[in-house]
């Protein structure tokens, strides 16, 4: 391989490009996993290949160390391109001017007007697009197939199914949920499915964008959904103390036959010794009648800053990432789902072929509660989401004081 990797420490101030010249391609890359590393330079080499006049300088880095270096950055010494993800998390960034606007390239571009319309909204601000999604995964319940058999419970389609088959499940001895809030955004799953499925798509987003209240009659049908969850399904006992690995316990042994997650999941359930025979997924059931499904599926893509020295260059590494058969080799190193609807998937994995059904059908994809709203705002309400399981007869204190947080955060 041509292209440079290297490895920045923690402790480094030097996340940052440094001078690029004509045919030179900076890029700050924030996955040092040993999938996630192989697959971008894998993807790094073969645009080299095919572009023998661009040298790549790669910079790799943990997504922590990225997170807190990423604004530093983009101000002092900005890269040709970085990784960072879509929704409410790049608008601090597009706001202040230090993304490049790259609507141009998703027009003239095939694959980005054509492959990415399920994902092309959350790559969206002010009407126009900021990066190029490279990958994506779907959330969903996961349930044991084997133990939904044993009862006679079918998939469940609709709200009132699934409300069903917990009545069934309790009914059995099984507690109809598993679920791990000591680190809340599990919570923030559960609640962000409820509410697409009780007001959709367009609710949600006004939601997190500080828009409507949360005190709103329509979060509040959220929340009674959600009550209702609690009463007729109920969730495992001392939840609150669980990490979401913590939460596959009582799944892989049996004790509960639900798990609102997404499919980074599945690998941990192998781990615990169940079997793909074993466990089943389903999408979030319809509880309002004709909404349109929206889905979570959180997304890792590129960016442009509008420091870059080379955008010329970074434009043609974006295009050529967007390319089917660039992210169906990636996604497939990684486990995940490639955002380019023509991009082949593996096959062999029932989860992802049942992943890429969701989300490419999909009519909107949230980028999950913390993702879409800023972060001391998702901070107060996955806190306020894990009090609520945990004592409902709070709502109306809950709900008020996340309406004087989103005052403070969206003043």
């Amino acid at each position: 391989m041509k292209f440079k990797a290297t490895m920045m420490s923690l402790c480094t101030s030097a996340l940052v490009a440094g001078a690029a010249g004509a045919g030179d391609l900076v890029i700050n890359f924030d996955d040092p996993g040993p999938a996630p590393k192989a697959a971008f330079e894998a993807a790094v080499a073969a645009f080299e290949a095919a572009n023998p006049d661009v040298n790549v300088t790669a910079n790799i880095n943990d997504r922590e160390a990225h997170k807190t270096a990423i604004r530093n950055f983009l101000s002092a010494d900005a890269p040709d391109i970085t990784a960072w993800y879509p929704g409410n998390r790049m608008a601090p960034f597009v706001d202040a001017g230090l993304f490049e606007d790259i609507s141009d390239l998703w027009a003239s571009d095939p694959n980005l007007s054509t492959s990415f319309e399920a994902i092309k909204p959350t790559m969206s601000r002010d009407g126009k697009q900021w990066g190029v999604p490279y990958s994506y995964y779907q959330w969903g319940v996961y349930f044991r197939a084997d133990i939904f058999a044993d009862n006679g419970i079918e998939k469940p389609a609709t709200w009132d199914e699934m409300l069903g088959a917990c009545d069934t499940l309790k009914a059995a001895g099984v507690t109809p949920f598993t679920i791990g809030t000591k680190y809340l955004w599990t919570a923030a799953g559960v609640f962000d499915y409820l509410n697409l499925r009780t007001n959709g798509y367009d609710v949600h987003n006004a939601l997190t964008a500080g828009e409507i209240k949360y005190t709103d009659d329509r979060i509040r049908a959220t929340f009674a959904n959600w009550n209702t969850m609690l009463e007729r399904c109920s969730f495992v006992d001392n939840h609150a103390t669980m990490s979401w690995q913590d939460a596959l316990a009582p799944f892989s042994q049996g004790e509960a036959g639900m798990y609102v997650m997404g499919n980074f999941a599945v690998a941990a359930m192998k781990d615990a010794g169940l079997t793909d025979d074993q466990i089943g997924f389903f999408q979030f059931p319809e509880i309002t009648p004709g909404l349109p499904r929206a889905e979570e599926a959180p997304a890792d893509a590129l960016f442009i800053p509008s420091g870059a020295k080379n955008k010329e260059d970074a434009r043609k590494f974006l295009a050529f990432i967007a390319q089917p058969d660039v992210q169906g080799e990636w996604n497939k190193e990684i486990g995940q789902l490639p955002p380019n609807s023509k991009a082949t998937i593996n096959m062999d994995d029932k989860f992802i072929v049942q992943g890429f059904e969701t989300v490419s059908t999909a009519s909107g994809l949230a980028q999950f509660y913390d993702r879409d709203a800023p972060a001391e705002m998702a901070k107060g309400g996955m806190e306020g989401f894990q009090e609520f399981m945990l004592k409902p007869e709070r709502l109306d204190a809950i709900l008020k004081r996340l309406d004087k947080i989103q005052e403070r955060v969206y003043k």
